[in-house]
């Protein structure tokens, strides 16, 4: 396929559109490749020198991140990001980038996978953001301990950065939103919510989740991001055929 055609394919799903006002990501085509025909993906959740070599090593002729190389600035094509460039261009490796709409959606999205590993059930929007919920709540099929939540989400193993274990023993509903959305524990505490699982967490709301008591998992930015990218990749293997291939580069945090 065409990078036009895996553009096509991954716009009928995933609401690039719908967010040109409040993602300034640049989501989509970042790179182009010169029009040759694409037979494997790659995906990993940063755009960066180490994703792409390994992408171009294992013979992708596009890269899928959740986090690209454009965030609403422009940028010089000088030092690394040249480098980076001109890697992409040399090695005809095309760049896709999804930052919120992944997160966002509601079948192969970070957050709605999250929200299904944890057992919410008919989740529901929650983690309002510009006017967007980006995130998933609602009631656990299961009630967790904080433990068992961590093993639920933890990929390969990895624990998570921080726990906050201030509410109860075991949890009867859950909020989440990925990445670095510490503050939205505000919200999750509002609505009553038992435990709030995100990619970070933040000093400043370390005492206010002590005093309104709930429990708060920091699973890790990059660990709580490669679930709507690795549904993504096995969505485009069965529904186009194509070879895909996840490049794993945790960054602990």
């Amino acid at each position: 396929m065409t990078s036009r055609e895996l553009d096509a394919y991954f716009r009928a799903f995933l609401d690039l559109e719908g967010f040109l006002q409040i993602d300034s990501s640049l989501n989509g085509i970042q790179v182009d490749n010169n029009g040759a025909d694409i037979t494997k993906v790659a995906f990993a959740v940063d755009a960066c020198m180490e994703s792409f070599i390994r992408a171009a090593e294992c013979g992708a002729g596009m890269l899928f991140t959740h986090h690209g190389l454009y965030w609403g600035s422009p940028i010089r094509i000088a030092g690394e990001f040249r480098t980076r460039i001109e890697y992409l261009l040399k090695n005809n490796l095309a760049l896709y980038a999804v930052h919120l709409p992944l997160d966002q959606n509601p079948e192969r999205g970070n957050n709605a996978v999250l929200a299904e590993k944890l057992g919410i059930k008919n989740p529901l929007p929650f983690g309002l953001y510009h006017g967007r919920k980006i995130g998933y709540k609602g009631s656990l099929a299961e009630s967790l301990s904080l433990n068992d939540a961590v093993s639920r989400i933890s990929f390969m193993g990895r624990p998570p950065a921080v726990i906050l274990p201030f509410g109860k023993k075991i949890n009867e509903s859950c909020a989440v939103v990925s990445g670095g959305a510490a503050m939205e524990a505000m919200q999750a505490m509002e609505e009553g919510i038992d435990l709030y699982v995100t990619g970070e967490t933040s000093h400043s709301i370390y005492h206010l989740a002590q005093e309104g008591r709930i429990n708060i998992i920091a699973g890790g930015h990059y660990s709580t991001e490669v679930w709507g990218m690795r549904k993504v990749m096995e969505c485009l293997a069965a529904e186009l055929g194509l070879d895909v291939e996840f490049i794993d580069l945790p960054t602990g945090l």
